[in-house]
């Protein structure tokens, strides 16, 4: 665990002494929070970037060797799956971080083995199930020559549903860099196995089906390697968690383990709601699109490609959920939380606007991460940007049902979304083909921020600084659209355009919010 702690105190503004021994403390106390939240989210971040950066080359492989439609058919299972890993955790993260040392007379490997055994069971049940009746699911999704697929895919939902728990547990315990070390490792292997058998084995056996690399590629498992890839990652990653099953042979609390689901239950379908937000469109598409089969697949694999190229945003919201979740439950209720809760907000959404400046203005770079053939919906990453900034959002705001036990609200919610997600899609998708995802993504998380925000402000009050959020949204739109109208133009160069307004916008956030953000005053940080 790093020590974050501050060497030296901010010096008063106006006289220039040194402050007492009760202003240290008082300093210390409001910045090392926000210095130990930072830390946790780099190297959570440091962990998904670096891994996902290395998943993310799979995206070229994946786009230079497979035709869109064929990437259209990874992209369809991996949408279904995302709607399984959510359901199949129960809600159970969350719900451990919750009753995770709140009663004394119940202990940490008790909550442990309680949720440990529950997800145990459950996953079990759910892949023998899969395996007795992968012919008829893989009929059912029009795939009946690969009724393999679709055992693959229930493996690797059983292996990371059970390893979830064990994840939460390293967040609770401050280990960030065993965590981060596991989820590296097993994104390394799952791309080195990609890359053995997309390129080496099928280069061998173009050249010589007969070789003895040759012979470990079949031309019918075909995009189904990527699935083994990834079931070999998950097999490791399960291997390296293996230390962390000490106290799941603790005793199992029939009360505790009730308890535990009234409260995480909500978690799951709220959960559920969002995975249907962020998945539905691609598992609805090639229903939707009013085109032939192949070609709805297609233009789904094309969507799926440049939805990628939302990577970094996702990103650090990912590692931002690392280290805030159990970050907001560690200070529940200590003098100046909430007023640190807000400047949070803040720091977020000006780091997100920086991604989504970076993403946007260099658009003319990124976009060689796909192949040329997927490049006709570069039009949908601003709007995704702009959606998982919503995400964000949301995400931030949401700690105020988590906090005060209200999870069946905040469910209500993230079904509200769905409920958007799902009209919107059966309306626009038709209309504007995989445009119409996007808005329907961006308009989905703007509605779920805002009713969030609003029910926070009745349950939880936290005093956000909501025009400073606004402005600094305002600035990067305003930024993004100035650089397009300069390009159209011939005014500019995009690479001097994109480099003046990114480092304007630099400028900027540093100037207006640098000091106050990473030096806060005591008062600053007292709730009013």
């Amino acid at each position: 665990m790093l020590d974050t702690a501050v060497d030296s105190p901010i010096l008063p503004a106006i006289r220039h002494e040194a402050p007492t021994t009760d202003q240290k403390q008082t300093t210390d106390r409001h910045l090392n929070p926000l210095r130990r939240l930072a830390s946790q989210t780099a190297i959570y971040g440091l962990s998904s970037i670096l891994g996902r950066f290395l998943n993310y080359l799979l995206v070229p492989l994946f786009t230079y060797y497979f035709s869109p439609a064929e990437y259209g058919v990874v992209s369809e299972f991996y949408a279904y799956a995302g709607f399984f890993a959510v359901l199949l955790v129960f809600g159970l993260e969350t719900g451990y971080f919750r009753f995770r040392g709140k009663s004394p007379d119940t202990t940490d490997d008790t909550v442990y083995a309680t949720a440990q055994r529950m997800l145990f069971g459950a996953n079990i049940g759910f892949f023998l199930g899969i395996a007795i009746f992968s012919g008829s699911i893989a009929d059912a999704l029009n795939h009946g020559d690969h009724s393999d697929y679709v055992v693959w895919i229930g493996a690797i939902l059983a292996l990371d549903s059970t390893a979830a728990v064990c994840f939460a547990r390293l967040r609770a315990e401050e280990k960030a860099w065993r965590f981060a070390g596991i989820k590296l490792t097993e994104i390394v292997i799952t791309v080195a196995m990609n890359l053995f058998f997309i390129v080496l084995c099928r280069g061998a056996y173009d050249q010589d089906p007969a070789s003895m690399l040759g012979r470990l590629w079949n031309p019918e498992i075909g995009v189904g390697y990527v699935f083994i890839a990834n079931l070999v990652g998950s097999g490791m990653k399960w291997l390296l968690l293996l230390p962390q099953l000490r106290g799941a042979g603790a005793r199992f609390d029939r009360d505790l383990f009730a308890r535990m689901m009234r409260y995480s239950l909500p978690m799951m379908v709220i959960g559920f709601a969002g995975v249907t937000n962020e998945m539905l469109d691609r598992a609805l598409m090639k229903y939707l699109l009013p085109y032939d089969a192949d070609t709805n697949l297609a233009q789904l694999g094309i969507y799926s490609a440049c939805y990628k190229l939302s990577i970094l945003m996702s990103l650090f919201i990912q590692a931002f959920r690392y280290a805030g979740e159990p970050f907001f439950f560690a200070h529940e209720g200590k003098q100046g939380s909430k007023a640190l809760y807000a400047r949070v907000m803040t720091a977020f959404v000006i780091f997100c606007m920086l991604i989504f400046l970076l993403v946007t203005l260099y658009i003319d770079v990124f976009k060689y991460f796909i192949g040329e053939p997927f490049r006709a919906g570069l039009t949908v990453v601003p709007v995704l940007l702009l959606a998982n900034l919503f995400l964000g959002i949301y995400i931030n705001l949401s700690i105020w049902y988590k906090l005060t036990d209200r999870t069946l609200t905040g469910a209500w919610v993230a079904m509200g979304g769905a409920a958007l997600t799902i009209v919107l899609n059966l309306w626009w998708v038709p209309i504007l083909g995989f445009m119409g995802a996007a808005w329907a993504t961006l308009a989905c998380y703007i509605g779920m921020a805002a009713v969030s925000y609003l029910l926070g402000r009745r349950h939880y009050p936290i005093p956000y600084e909501v025009p400073r959020i606004f402005g600094y949204i305002g600035l990067g739109l305003f930024l993004y659209f100035s650089h397009g109208w300069l390009i159209s133009a011939g005014l500019l160069s995009w690479p001097v355009s994109a480099t003046l307004f990114l480092a304007l916008y630099l400028l900027v956030a540093c100037a207006a919010d640098g000091r106050r953000l990473l030096f806060p005053s005591p008062q600053a940080l007292d709730d009013k």
